[in-house]
């Protein structure tokens, strides 16, 4: 089984998280922000990972603590959890419709870590979300799972479907690129030798 659990405490944060890759999309998630409670459910369920978090933050400052550092948390575990990338696909991308909005996400684990983000999302806010949050999240994850990841945003007006989509598509992508290669299993997929 390929798992993983972080916990991170701060003068900001505490966060404790379990990560299945090889799950079945189910997850308990509490990070005391509403709005990434839901994008973190969907995401398990569309990536098919068994996720559990539970988050304090200073969300009385506003959410931006706790979505960076569970971001931190959620690409420390995939990290953690791929170990030597040793048989993985590697790379994953998903072109995916959320009703007027399509968005397409592309990862490479790659070892280097880079977000790419070309969203156009159009308010400053879902409900009391600050959507600029979406890509403090992601840029997180990148950083801490170190790798390669791309956002493009084909169409969309509605900023929560936008994005939900974002999140919907990258747990597919990130998915397909952990998936294992039975042709491969016991290489690592770069011709360096190492990921």
């Amino acid at each position: 089984m390929r798992n993983a659990e972080v916990s991170r405490k701060t003068a900001e944060t505490d966060i404790a998280l379990v990560l299945e890759l090889d799950g079945r999309g189910a997850g308990k998630i509490h990070s005391g922000c509403g709005f990434l409670d839901h994008m973190l459910t969907l995401f398990a369920r569309h990536g098919r990972f068994d996720l559990d978090l539970m988050c304090r933050g200073d969300t009385h400052v506003d959410d931006h603590h706790t979505v960076e550092d569970v971001g931190i948390c959620l690409g420390e575990a995939f990290a953690q959890a791929l170990g030597d990338k040793r048989g993985i696909l590697r790379y994953g991308s998903t072109v995916l419709p959320m009703d007027e909005a399509l968005i397409l996400s592309a990862v490479d684990f790659s070892g280097r870590g880079f977000l790419g983000w070309e969203m156009h999302i159009p308010t400053q806010k879902v409900g009391t979300f600050d959507t600029e949050l979406a890509r403090e999240f992601w840029l997180a994850f990148t950083r801490s799972a170190a790798c390669t990841l791309h956002f493009r945003q084909l169409a969309g007006e509605n900023s929560h479907h936008i994005i939900e989509g974002a999140f919907k598509s990258v747990a597919r992508s990130l998915r397909q690129a952990a998936a294992i290669d039975p042709a491969f299993s016991d290489e690592i997929p770069s011709t360096k030798g190492v990921l």
